[in-house]
C-alpha cells in the first residue's frame, strides 16, 4: 500500500458514513419539504377553493332570495355568475390535483407524459419540442416527478418568451447522478424571479440548478446527486 494512502477498510467505512449522512439529509429534506407543501396547499385551498365555494354559496341564497320575489332577471344575471365562479373553481381543482399526481406519469412512462404536458401547454402547436428523456425511466420515483414537475415549470417560463423549439434532455451520470437540461431559444429573460420556482422544487432532492440566459434562449440545468435520483 502506498505510504499515506487511506487503507481499503477505512475508506469503505468513510464512504458508508458518508452514504448513511447523505441519506439522512435527504430525509431532513423530504420531511421540511413536504411540510411546506402542506401549508402551501392548506393556503391554497384555504384561499382559493374554499372563498371561492363560500362565495357561490352566498350567490345561490341571492338568487333564491331573488326568485321567492319575483324578480327573475336578478336571478338569472347572478346565477349566472355563481355557474361562472364554479367553472374557474373546478378548473383551480382540477390544476392542482395535476400538480400533486401527475397521472400521466404513472399510467403512460416518462416520455410520453412530458410529451403530454407540452401538448396540454399548447406549445407544440406553434413550438417544435425535441425529447430525449429516455434516461428518466431509470430513475426513482420521486426523481422523476421532480423532473417532471420541473419541465412543467420550464415550458410554462418558456411559453412566455415566445420560442421557436424548445429542447428536453435527461442523462444520467456514471455515479447515478441525473441531470435535466431544458432549453429554448425565446426572446432573452433578465429577470432572475424564476429561479427560485426550480430551486423549490430541486431542494427536497438535494438538485443543483443553473439557468444560462443569453440572447440566444435560455437553458435550465437541474443536477440531482446518485443517492437522491436512484432512491
Amino acid at each position: 500500500m502506498t505510504e499515506g494512502a487511506e487503507p481499503p477498510f477505512e475508506r469503505r467505512q468513510g464512504e458508508r458514513r458518508q452514504d448513511e449522512r447523505d441519506r439522512i439529509r435527504l430525509f431532513e429534506q423530504r420531511i421540511a419539504a413536504e411540510q411546506d407543501e402542506r401549508r402551501r396547499l392548506a393556503l391554497f385551498l384555504h384561499d382559493g377553493a374554499v372563498q371561492s365555494l363560500a362565495g357561490i354559496a352566498l350567490m345561490l341564497d341571492a338568487v333564491d332570495h331573488a326568485i321567492s320575489e319575483g324578480r327573475s332577471d336578478d336571478a338569472r344575471r347572478v346565477l349566472a355568475s355563481a355557474l361562472e365562479q364554479q367553472r374557474a373553481t373546478i378548473q383551480s381543482l382540477r390544476d392542482l390535483s395535476f400538480n400533486i399526481e401527475p397521472v400521466a406519469l404513472r399510467d403512460q412512462g416518462f416520455e410520453p407524459a412530458v410529451r403530454e404536458l407540452a401538448e396540454r401547454l399548447g406549445l407544440d402547436r406553434a413550438v417544435r419540442v425535441d425529447l430525449d428523456v429516455a434516461a428518466a425511466e431509470a430513475l426513482a420515483e420521486r426523481a422523476q416527478v421532480t423532473f417532471y414537475q420541473l419541465i412543467r415549470v420550464a415550458l410554462d417560463q418558456a411559453a412566455s418568451r415566445s420560442p421557436t423549439s424548445v429542447s428536453i434532455v435527461v442523462t444520467v451520470a456514471d455515479d447515478g447522478g441525473a441531470r435535466l437540461t431544458v432549453a429554448d431559444d425565446g426572446r432573452p429573460e433578465r429577470r432572475l424571479s424564476g429561479i427560485g420556482q426550480f430551486e423549490e422544487r430541486a431542494k427536497p432532492l438535494s438538485g443543483a440548478v443553473e439557468v444560462d440566459r443569453s440572447d440566444n434562449g435560455t437553458t435550465v440545468s437541474i443536477v440531482l446527486p446518485g443517492y437522491a435520483a436512484r432512491s
